[in-house]
């Protein structure tokens, strides 16, 4: 991009996600140039994340219907639209719609004019009741396939003829019914997958040795893609966690995480559960299964790298110098491993590993002193005059003489400069020691009388 030096230039930015973000400017070198430092300029700028807009279906009343609406609504930064059906097509009684109490559910509204508008959809226990059509539904494969988020939370007629994936919906789908629904006790496991994953990995780390309350109910599935992270009775899937396209998809095969709510034997994370399976569904940063950062650690960068897998390969670091070296890594723990490596300078230091790529800013790296490198006597000029002092380039004439001068108007000369002498000094006290003690010479004075006095008698 070409810019005229001189003149403001403005530009819109689209920061990619929240947290810091640095905008980093470079200048092409030129044949010539003094210094090169500044050359590169970095602007950080600390995103926040817009309010989300969550929209939530459910399919019918039931125990665990208020468990999403509830933890959703306590998210200050979630908009929550909230809609249970209660008055399918086909419950027609002619009762006058003014005496009505229910409003009718503004299919075309919400699944059409404004869908792309959420941030996430989610269907608890929904099923198939002529409210939403086969168009609907496809218009919520394309909202995904193009960067937005579907949560399904399976109810027992996910396995009946009813099922959402006997709909579009299946091709984004992870989990398919097999039919059967798994009616006995069971508690929620975190798989090996699901120990590395940040959604549930951290369930793993605060359980410590608590023990989680039961779930009752498993809607029996086939995973046909996905990452399950939690499983239930006989192992079956219980979360799986899936990419379509730009967008996310999350499937919970059991309606009893109200369990865990309500206390039930103990209870479990349910809030903490829910609201990271949302939150990873919305692409929040800090829950991204693949991630690199990197700090600052005293005198080292430290590095951190979240991985589903252990195969890593090492860490490249190009130093603010433009020197790259590589950094093994290690100490792979819960889906994370780390490095350090000793910092060289100030500058930005730019930390690779495969398509991920992180920028960290060490101190100041737009200096005041590297703004203008070019050599000038106008900033002193008016400080030298007031002063009567002056100044010499070195490329053109000698060093001047020093000499010591009093007060005066001019400190100046051809060939010679002054250093003022000030007497600018001040007695704030004094003690007195006395070099010699009185009874020290005494000593000194008998012991010389007695060695004249044997010199003599000799």
């Amino acid at each position: 991009m070409a810019v005229e030096p001189g003149r403001v230039f403005e530009m819109d930015v689209v920061l990619p996600h929240a947290g810091a973000n640095h905008i980093v400017l470079k200048a092409s070198e030129r044949p010539g140039e003094i210094s090169t430092l500044n050359n590169m300029a970095v602007a950080e700028i600390n995103a926040v994340r817009d309010r989300l807009k969550v929209l939530l279906v459910s399919g019918e009343p039931h125990m665990g219907e208020r468990g999403w609406r509830n933890i959703l609504k306590s998210d200050p930064s979630v908009d929550l639209v909230h809609f249970t059906i209660l008055r399918p097509p086909e419950k027609q009684d002619g009762t006058p719609l003014n005496e009505l109490s229910l409003i009718p559910f503004p299919i075309m509204e919400l699944f059409e004019r404004k869908l792309h508008e959420f941030d996430l959809v989610v269907f608890d226990r929904y099923r198939k009741r002529g409210v939403l059509t086969n168009r609907y539904l496809e218009n919520i494969v394309e909202y995904v396939n193009g960067g937005g988020a579907l949560l399904e939370a399976a109810g027992p007629s996910f396995a009946s003829p009813l099922s959402l994936y006997r709909t579009p919906l299946a091709s984004l789908l992870p989990g398919a019914p097999t039919g059967a629904i798994l009616e006995t006790r069971f508690t929620p496991q975190i798989s090996a997958p699901g120990t590395r994953h940040p959604v549930t990995g951290e369930l793993q780390i605060n359980r410590a040795n608590e023990e989680w309350g039961p779930w009752f109910r498993l809607i029996d599935v086939n995973t046909n893609g996905g990452t399950v992270l939690m499983t239930g009775a006989d192992e079956k899937p219980l979360l799986v966690l899936n990419r379509f396209g730009k967008g996310r998809v999350a499937q919970l095969t059991s309606d009893h995480a109200w369990l865990w709510g309500r206390g039930y034997q103990g209870g479990g994370p349910q809030a903490e559960l829910f609201r990271r399976i949302a939150h990873w569904l919305m692409k929040e940063p800090d829950l991204e299964e693949e991630k690199l950062s990197a700090k600052r650690a005293g005198s080292s960068l430290e590095i951190k790298r979240r991985s589903m897998t252990s195969d890593l390969d090492n860490v490249s670091v190009t130093h603010p110098d433009g020197s790259q070296e590589s950094v093994r890594l290690s100490t792979f723990e819960k889906g994370v491993a780390t490095a350090r490596t000793p910092l060289k300078g100030v500058g930005l230091y730019q930390v690779t590993s495969g398509p991920l790529q992180t920028l960290v800013a060490i101190g100041n790296l737009n200096p005041i002193e590297n703004r203008n490198v070019l050599a000038t006597d106008k900033k002193i000029i008016a400080l030298t005059e007031q002063n009567g002092g002056g100044y010499i380039w070195r490329s053109e004439e000698a060093l001047p003489d020093l000499r010591q001068v009093t007060n005066g108007s001019s400190y100046s000369g051809r060939n010679w400069w002054g250093l003022r002498r000030n007497e600018a000094y001040e007695i704030a006290g004094y003690t007195t020691i006395p070099l010699f003690p009185l009874w020290l010479a005494m000593c000194v004075a008998g012991l010389g009388m007695l060695f004249m006095w044997w010199r003599e008698s000799r």
